[in-house]
């Protein structure tokens, strides 16, 4: 199937929007800098298409509104732990680093699953391994190794899975 003439002199049309609607307040509104920031808006994303990678696309709002409700819902009971145990005066934590295995492969899921482990208090991603198979975490406190690793892949990796059907 052919692309559709638009398509190809459009390839990313809110990009090209934003370009003009940017260089528009950088310059003043006048007709020649109105003209000159169109042909830029149009040409640069038209040049720069081709070196873009195609991305993952969420298939599902809904979907992202829950996952995005739980990510902050996540954040927000962390906070609270993390605040607990590190104003305690007996301050048993017990830190530690976590391999946990990634199905991912897409690199937008796999860098919003990174992101969501790092924006929970008490956990932040540390490295991905070069196979981009396994997540290195540091974690605050942990008790059960196992079950931790069972709550990220459930809360995170698995959702994001269904969203972008990867």
């Amino acid at each position: 199937m052919r692309k559709s003439r638009s398509f190809q002199w459009f390839p990313t049309p809110y990009h090209s929007l934003l370009l003009w609607i940017v260089w528009l307040i950088l310059h003043d509104f006048s007709h020649g800098q109105m003209l000159l920031g169109a042909v830029l808006a149009v040409v640069i994303p038209w040049i720069v298409a081709p070196l873009s990678e195609k991305e993952a696309i969420a298939k599902s709002p809904l979907k992202v509104l829950l996952y995005t409700s739980r990510l902050l819902y996540d954040i927000i009971i962390s906070n609270f732990d993390v605040a607990i145990r590190v104003l305690q005066p007996n301050r048993n934590l017990k830190p530690a680093f976590i391999a946990v295995p990634i199905n991912i492969t897409e690199p937008l899921p796999l860098t919003i699953f990174t992101s969501s482990v790092s924006l929970t208090p008490g956990t932040c991603s540390v490295e991905l391994s070069d196979d981009k198979r396994w997540l290195y975490v540091h974690v605050l406190h942990m008790d059960d190794e196992q079950a931790l690793i069972t709550q990220i892949k459930q809360r995170y990796e698995a959702p994001l899975k269904e969203i972008f059907q990867c």
